[in-house]
C-alpha cells in the first residue's frame, strides 16, 4: 500500500509538470513519424516500414520516460522528502517501487499512443489474442526493467541534470539495434555488439509475435536479459539508497 501511495505522488507530480510530460509523450511519436515519412522509403526491410519499426519505437519510448524516472528520484534525494519519509519509518524499496510504478503506468500511456498512431499510418498487427498479451506482458516486463535501472541511476546521480545525462545510454540503445534497420546492413564491427544487446532480442520477439511470425528462442532470451536487469538493478538501488541516507 505504501508503494501505491508513493506511487499516486509521482504521478500527481508528473501532472504538475505538463510540459515534461507532453515532451515525453511526443517526442517518439515524432521520432517513429521522422523515420517512417523521411528514411522509410529508402529503407529495405522486406515490409512496410511501418511495420517494421513500431517494436522499435515502443522501447524508444520507454527509454524517454525512464529518463524522467531518473531525474524524480534524484530530486527526491537533494529536495530533502527522503527524510521526511524515513522519519515515517518509510525504507527505500517502497519509496522506489512508488517511482517505478508511477514510471510503469507513464510508460504503458506513452506506450499506447505510439501504437495508437502507429495504427492510423498503416501499422496493421497480426497478432491473435494469445500473441497480443504475450507481447504486452513482455513489454511490460521490459518496461518494468528498464525503470528500475532507471530508479539506480536517479540515486547514483548527485543532480537531476547528471540523472538524465546518465539516462543517455537508455535512449541510444535502440540505435544500435534491430529497431530501425535490419542489423545485417550495419558495419561489420557493429554486428556482435547489435545481435547481444538487451534490446534486440526484445525487439525481435515484439515484433514475431505481433506479425504472428515464428520468435525462436528470442522471447527467452528477452525475458532472461529482463529478469538480469532487474534483479541487478534493485540490488544496486538497495545499496545506494542505504549509502545515500546513512
Amino acid at each position: 500500500m505504501t508503494a501505491l501511495a508513493l506511487a499516486g505522488r509521482s504521478l500527481r507530480i508528473s501532472s504538475r509538470r505538463p510540459d515534461a510530460l507532453i515532451a515525453a509523450l511526443m517526442l517518439p511519436v515524432m521520432l517513429m513519424l521522422i523515420f517512417v515519412y523521411f528514411f522509410g522509403g529508402a529503407i529495405d526491410t522486406g515490409t512496410t516500414y511501418v511495420t517494421y519499426v513500431v517494436p522499435g519505437a515502443m522501447l524508444l519510448c520507454a527509454g524517454f520516460g525512464a529518463a524522467s524516472t531518473a531525474v524524480s528520484v534524484t530530486e527526491d534525494m537533494t529536495n530533502g522528502v527522503i527524510d521526511r519519509f524515513r522519519s515515517l519509518d518509510i525504507g527505500g524499496i517502497p519509496v522506489l517501487a512508488g517511482h517505478v510504478a508511477a514510471s510503469v503506468v507513464r510508460n504503458l500511456i506513452s506506450t499506447t499512443l505510439v501504437l495508437a498512431v502507429a495504427l492510423a499510418i498503416g501499422f496493421r498487427p497480426q497478432a491473435g489474442p494469445a500473441a497480443f498479451l504475450a507481447a504486452a506482458g513482455l513489454l511490460l516486463t521490459y518496461i518494468t526493467a528498464i525503470s528500475w535501472l532507471a530508479a539506480a541511476l536517479g540515486l547514483l546521480a548527485r543532480t537531476p541534470e547528471a540523472a538524465g545525462g546518465f539516462t543517455f545510454l537508455m535512449m541510444f540503445l535502440p540505435y544500435p539495434s534491430s529497431a530501425f534497420v535490419p542489423i545485417e546492413t550495419m558495419p561489420g564491427w557493429l554486428h556482435g555488439f547489435a545481435d547481444h544487446q538487451p534490446l534486440t532480442p526484445v525487439i525481435e520477439s515484439l515484433r514475431a509475435l505481433l506479425l504472428a511470425q515464428p520468435a525462436g528462442s528470442a522471447p527467452w532470451v528477452a525475458l532472461t536479459w529482463c529478469a538480469g536487469i532487474t534483479a541487478a538493478s534493485m540490488a544496486l538501488a538497495a545499496v545506494l539508497f542505504r549509502s545515500r541516507t546513512r
